[in-house]
């Protein structure tokens, strides 16, 4: 019908056939005080369902970043989706919060429902992982800005807790162990230079190298979706008495250790105390980056990282190794500013 619109490079009906194809995808999320279905001008979550006494809400937005490049180079678009969810929900989850919904942003330069409904997937994916609820989203078809098969994704959660619960950066103590969760792999963070990696020493996403995991691409690797920690984490939150919650995101170790602890205080982190997975040693070595930068730029196979009191550390690892976690006891809490990495 709009020829016009056509025309100039906005195909409505493409975009109609996406959002009947994610509709089934969207309805697959729904938990405790979801509201409607998509395709209103607001999602809608009816909070009071959860029955929360003094309730908190805690947000966080966030995208997938230059991750998606390699999407576009292996045209697989079924993951990022998840990395989305994860970027926004585990930092929901460092405050205390369980996510509760989520909303999704995609700008695309043409509109592809089969695109359009592999990221969605990967989005109801990630929100089943996390727990929450996918309400709503936009799909923005803009040609002038985005290639053909391009696009950006941008994501925001909503979580809630009681006001009693939440993880202030003012109880943690020197002493508390740092219990880390390995990660899955690099996560979302630091592909500029992940990207400038492969482009420098003209590594071939396609080829399984000997110093990496056996029978893995190097673009499947690197690919691997963020892991979502929600489920075991909310359980310690409910049963265990720990001092803070930090997501291993940009700045690494750094930036993010501090970012749960109070002021004058710092950590050691005993390097040795957990596995680094192979592809952060392939990125060093081919990058020729120093150790000390590859802290300040990566997880290095921490995702996420638990302060505890020792013994309620203890209960924590029990219950995270029960959800299949790997975890490791990486350091503790100290009086000096500062995080030490010895």
């Amino acid at each position: 019908m709009a020829q016009h619109y056509t025309a100039a490079g906005v195909n409505l009906e493409a975009g109609y056939e996406a959002v009947r194809r994610i509709k089934k995808h969207t309805a697959a999320t729904a938990r405790s005080g979801s509201m409607g279905s998509i395709g209103g001008f607001g999602g809608m979550f009816d909070l009071a369902a959860l029955g929360y006494k003094e309730p908190v809400l805690v947000s966080g937005t966030d995208g997938v970043g230059t991750k998606l490049k390699l999407a576009f180079a292996l045209n697989r678009h079924n993951s990022v989706g998840i990395d989305l969810v994860a970027m926004c929900a585990n930092d929901v989850l460092a405050a205390g919060a369980e996510p509760l919904f989520f909303l999704d942003y995609i700008a695309i330069g043409r509109s592809d429902p089969d695109i359009i409904e592999q990221i969605v997937a990967g989005v109801a994916e990630g929100c089943r992982q996390a727990g929450c609820a996918l309400i709503g989203g936009e799909t923005a078809e803009m040609p002038s800005i985005y290639a053909q098969g391009e696009y950006d994704l941008a994501g925001f959660a909503v979580g809630a807790a009681e006001k009693t619960a939440l993880t202030a950066r003012e109880t943690t103590q020197a002493g508390d162990i740092l219990l880390g969760i390995y990660s899955s792999g690099v996560h979302s963070n630091g592909f500029s230079l992940v990207r400038k990696i492969i482009d420098d020493n003209r590594l071939d996403l396609h080829k399984i190298y000997p110093d990496l995991a056996p029978n893995a691409p190097l673009g499947e690797t690197l690919l691997t979706p963020t892991r979502i920690y929600a489920k075991p984490v909310l359980e310690i939150l409910h049963t265990c008495r720990i001092h803070g919650i930090c997501h291993i995101t940009g700045g690494g170790f750094y930036e993010n250790i501090p970012r749960m602890l109070t002021e004058g205080q710092g950590a050691v982190i005993n390097e040795g105390s957990w596995e680094i997975l192979q592809v952060f040693g392939f990125l060093e070595k081919y990058g020729q980056i120093p150790r000390p930068e590859m802290y300040n730029i990566f997880n290095m196979g921490i995702g996420m990282i638990i302060a505890a009191p020792p013994q309620e550390a203890r209960r924590a690892e029990d219950i995270l190794r029960r959800h299949g976690e790997r975890t490791a006891a990486i350091g503790y809490v100290t009086n000096q500013e500062g995080i030490k990495i010895v």
